[in-house]
């Protein structure tokens, strides 16, 4: 459930895109981030830090597309946010010795340091191919072409790189270790 609930901007954004183009899609994605926030506070939950990243981003990004009504901006903005995760793995690594996937993962399973390593880097570089790939498509083919890569297209790569880290971790887990 969380997972469509992470997704809901951009899946307005894609429904609002193909009925009614990209500044209305802009807008509603724009919009559809600060319902999340709002019923999550609402509902008194804990609000990520990426979803104030991501309300941060596509206010900026988003209302540049709509002030200046120029699309580029929107297309930028998966990038930016892939980027900065990225970035914010690797500056919590190097600058405060904080490995944020172990964070996140550690209740889940345990492995050794250099595996916990090992994922991190591979979630770093995922996160800057995936901020490429998405320029390459927004900038290389029609608008349309980039709103679908936008949904299926990251959406696929993320869940084969998921698998694909499944497969890699699992070398490391015997019965006993998986919490």
């Amino acid at each position: 459930m969380k997972f469509l609930f992470d997704l809901f901007p951009v899946i307005l954004f894609f429904a609002a895109f193909k009925f009614f183009g990209i500044y209305i899609a802009t807008g509603v994605a724009i919009a559809a981030t600060f319902l999340q926030i709002g019923w999550l506070l609402l509902r008194k939950r804990k609000i990520d830090n990426m979803l104030w990243v991501s309300l941060g981003v596509i206010t900026v990004f988003g209302g540049a597309t709509l002030l200046l009504h120029d699309e580029t901006f929107i297309k930028w903005k998966p990038t930016v946010l892939y980027w900065l995760f990225g970035a914010t793995l690797l500056i919590a690594e190097f600058a405060f010795r904080k490995n944020l996937i172990k964070a996140m993962m550690e209740k889940q399973m345990t492995l050794p340091a250099a595996v916990w390593r090992k994922l991190l880097f591979s979630w770093t570089g995922f996160f800057a191919v995936m901020g490429v790939l998405n320029l390459y498509v927004a900038f290389n083919y029609p608008t349309d072409t980039w709103v679908n890569f936008k949904l299926f297209g990251g959406m696929g790569l993320m869940l084969v790189f998921v698998l694909l880290q499944g497969v890699m971790l699992a070398k490391h887990l015997d019965d006993g270790q998986a919490k």
